[in-house]
């Protein structure tokens, strides 16, 4: 234990400090603590020196210091060898560079999609959005200002679909135009390529034979459903590119997103399960590890050695340890040297949520698990002893990770021990046979293919299990995001921890008082605003649709006006079922992204619509094309808004704003939002749609021409779920200060912007997001406005 406090302190000095901070001051920090904890160790090490006690503090302190020292030097040394070359010069200047460079990352596809890439031939008119491709680059040769020059620096790109052809460690040169990442981050550029990239060749061998197995592996699991699909490949090799959209956010939900990657519960198994192969293979003791290592390693170059899988197999060889019965006391040890370790192969890990979860999740099997596991195992009957294990392990995972996960969902899953616990017995035949899977389709892909679903099945149980859990009453209980929320939800689960025995010893004494705190806690803890949802008063919703836009407007008992459909049918669905929405008076449709329209056949089913209108702009042209069949089904025409236009429909009245003409620049797509201000009952919304800077500032234009248009404006819905490409005037010509983000939870696109969070904030706006609160609803309830969460 005595190594874990210094790392507790050490880890946040590195990521909140050592990677933003002057890289002298760093440096002379590291010197500093090193001195000191040489000091310390030569006073603790005094045969004089007073007391014991006060040696073993002294030694404590100097561990502490030499740990933080070390790391420090290690931040300095990464710090420095990134900064050697003109890249991160070159980005400041925003110069355009030839850049010859392998992919550390698989490339990751984040906008765009099918419909919105698709052909333009059909007829529908604008132009087609592209999809967006991340991913990082080992840069190894700069040239730029008319000098080439040899590098080795990490450099994110943000390119087209053209990426998404090029996989790990592929060798290409591409021209792109450099800028500035965020402070702190771990590339040192952020590159906008200028033409496609150019294939100069493929992996070293290794890495081609394991490409070509996870091609095979992939090939061998295409034709099961579209969530085994998804999960297998994800759980034995790390290759998340199929998993649907709705089930990753389901186990975000649910506590069970550990079980989409690579993580070390599957290093564990894999290690568990060589082990016994060496085990039947009667190899001698000493020859055990050396085999359990080289499966090991076939694993990580196989699910590929990128640092999320390194972490997964560091905490995998740890995890072992917690479950070994013979080796526990290592375990704390072990783990505090791996985070050592591995913050010192790489500083940047510190500012991982998956490596926190991580090493959170394995603390608390090292000191909790067994415990547990044996006071479970005291009170339940004999023949279910074996039960207090399988309890012990989820419980005491979820426990600890509970304060990690808030600041990433701003809510505490009611769900997660449940639904692990009914998922875990279903992972190891899932990677089993998976890893079973990937071996056999080297020889046969179609015999794998059989195979497959072997592990098809039990990925079926843990898709079920996490759409099950994520749909249940109370799922999850709003906590909030901030740090302040995590630190008290984080001493609150210590005190419940230490004061468990006490209560176990009490309740036994008395039952029924224990049992009658145990309902009124629930009772108090339970959300009630869910139960009584919708508010009374309520005058919008913005719907939680996950990474997209959906706003209710009251028009009436059971009837209203709905802005936008979110991507996903069921999500809008529920949303008005919620709401007891009967009658959609209106339905407009901003543009025709699919995260503002392919929820619009949730809308239609079992409701009368009465009119639909949308922009006048049919970017993108698959999916403008997917509406209007949607709409000429339902038997409605599809009306157009220009700026301009007015709205009157029952009691609300609106005016659009934008769009007055197509703009080229920017996209397309979000440029032609449609802009409305509504008023409804005396309240006054701002809905801006997607637009990014070049249509907002012709919205502004128009704003002066008419200066008094936006009065009594009390809510703002936040553009284009509160990303970067914004014009602040927008916000300074809306005199309320009620800001709705509606953005989906752990979204790819870095929404909400910090940038646009702390603009609102300046302007002193009231901030309220979908993906840490729910449902968002406008209340007039007399005393002014408020916004009332689902939770």
């Amino acid at each position: 234990m005595r190594l874990l406090l210094p790392v507790a302190v050490a880890w946040p000095v590195v990521a909140f400090w050592a990677l933003l901070a002057e890289r002298v001051v760093v440096v002379a920090t590291g010197a500093v603590c090193g001195a000191g904890a040489l000091v310390l160790l030569r006073r603790s090490r005094r045969p004089g020196a007073g007391a014991a006690a006060g040696r073993r503090v002294a030694g404590l302190l100097a561990l502490g210091l030499a740990t933080l020292a070390l790391l420090l030097v290690a931040v300095s040394g990464h710090r420095a060898l990134r900064a050697t070359g003109p890249v991160d010069e070159l980005a400041d200047a925003r110069a355009v560079v030839t850049l010859r460079a392998a992919l550390a990352t698989e490339p990751r596809v984040i906008g765009g999609g099918p419909s919105e890439a698709g052909d333009t031939a059909a007829g529908g008119g604008g132009r087609t959005a592209r999809a967006l491709v991340v991913v990082e680059l080992d840069v190894h040769r700069v040239t730029g200002r008319g000098r080439t020059t040899d590098v080795s620096v990490p450099v994110l790109v943000i390119g087209g679909p053209e990426w998404a052809r090029l996989h790990w460690r592929d060798e290409v040169e591409v021209v792109a135009r450099l800028g500035p990442p965020d402070p702190g981050d771990r590339v040192v550029a952020v590159a906008s390529p200028r033409g496609s990239p150019r294939l100069l060749g493929g992996p070293p061998a290794v890495f081609a034979a394991a490409d070509h197995v996870r091609e095979r592996f992939r090939s061998a699991t295409e034709h099961l459903p579209a969530d085994a699909r998804g999960l297998v490949p994800a759980l034995v090799v790390g290759d998340t590119t199929a998993t649907p959209a709705d089930l990753t956010d389901a186990m975000l939900t649910t506590g069970m997103s550990h079980l989409s990657a690579v993580s070390g519960s599957n290093v564990t198994m894999v290690l568990v399960a060589a082990v016994g192969l060496c085990r039947l293979l009667a190899l001698p003791r000493r020859w055990r590890p050396w085999g359990a290592g080289t499966a090991l390693a076939a694993f990580v170059v196989l699910a590929r050695p990128e640092p999320s899988v390194i972490r997964a197999a560091v905490m995998g060889v740890v995890g072992l340890l917690a479950l070994s019965t013979s080796r526990r006391r290592a375990g704390v040890p072990a783990l505090a040297g791996a985070v050592v370790v591995l913050l010192v192969y790489d500083p940047w890990l510190s500012r991982s949520y998956g490596f926190a979860l991580s090493s959170v999740a394995t603390l608390g099997l090292l000191l909790f698990a067994g415990p547990w596991a044996t006071a479970l195992g005291r009170v339940l009957p004999r023949r279910l002893r074996w039960l207090g294990a399988v309890l012990a392990v989820p419980v005491a995972a979820q426990v600890v990770c509970a304060p990690v996960v808030v600041p990433l969902q701003g809510a505490v899953s009611i769900v997660a021990v449940l639904a692990n616990l009914l998922a875990a017995p279903l992972v190891a035949p899932t990677t089993m046979a998976g890893v079973a899977v990937a071996l056999l389709s080297v020889v046969s892909v179609g015999l794998a293919g059989w195979l497959a679903w072997a592990a098809a099945v039990p990925a079926l149980g843990i898709a079920w299990v996490a759409r099950t859990c994520a749909t249940a009453p109370f799922a999850t209980l709003a906590w909030g995001d901030s740090a302040l929320a995590a630190l008290g939800l984080a001493l609150l689960t210590a005190a419940a921890v230490l004061a468990a025995p006490w209560a176990w010893r009490r309740a036994r004494l008395r039952p029924l008082v224990a049992g009658a705190v145990v309902v009124t806690t629930t009772a108090l803890a339970v959300p009630t605003t869910t139960l009584a949802w919708p508010p009374p008063g309520w005058v919008a919703v913005a719907c939680d649709v996950g990474q997209g836009d959906a706003l209710v407007l009251a028009n009436g008992p059971g009837h209203a006006v709905v802005v936008d459909a979110g991507p996903d049918p069921r999500l809008v669905d529920g949303c008005l079922d919620r709401l007891g929405v009967e009658v959609v008076d209106l339905v407009v449709l901003s543009h025709f992204h699919a995260d503002h329209v392919r929820g619009l056949a949730g809308v239609l089913d079992g409701r009368a619509v009465r009119a639909v209108r949308a922009s006048t702009v049919d970017d993108p042209p698959g999916e403008a094309r997917q509406v209007a069949r949607l709409v000429t089904d339902a038997g409605l025409p599809l009306e157009r808004l220009r700026a301009g236009d007015d709205l009157a429909v029952g009691g609300v009245r609106a005016h659009v704003w934008w769009p007055a003409r197509e703009i080229d620049a920017g996209s397309v797509a979000n440029n032609a939002s449609v802009v409305l201000t509504v008023h409804l009952g005396g309240v006054g919304l701002l809905l801006l749609g997607d637009v990014e800077r070049e249509a907002a500032g012709e919205v502004v234009r128009a704003l002066a021409r008419d200066p008094t248009g936006w009065a009594g404006i009390d809510v703002v819905k936040v553009a284009h779920h509160g990303s970067s490409n914004r014009d602040d005037r927008l916000l300074d010509g809306a005199p309320g200060r009620l800001a709705l983000v509606s953005v989906g939870a752990d979204n790819d696109y870095g929404h909400p912007a910090p940038a646009t969070l702390d603009a609102l904030s300046q302007r002193g706006f009231r901030v309220h997001r979908t993906d840490l609160e729910g449902d968002l609803a406008v209340v007039d309830d007399g005393d002014g406005l408020r916004v009332v969460a689902s939770g």
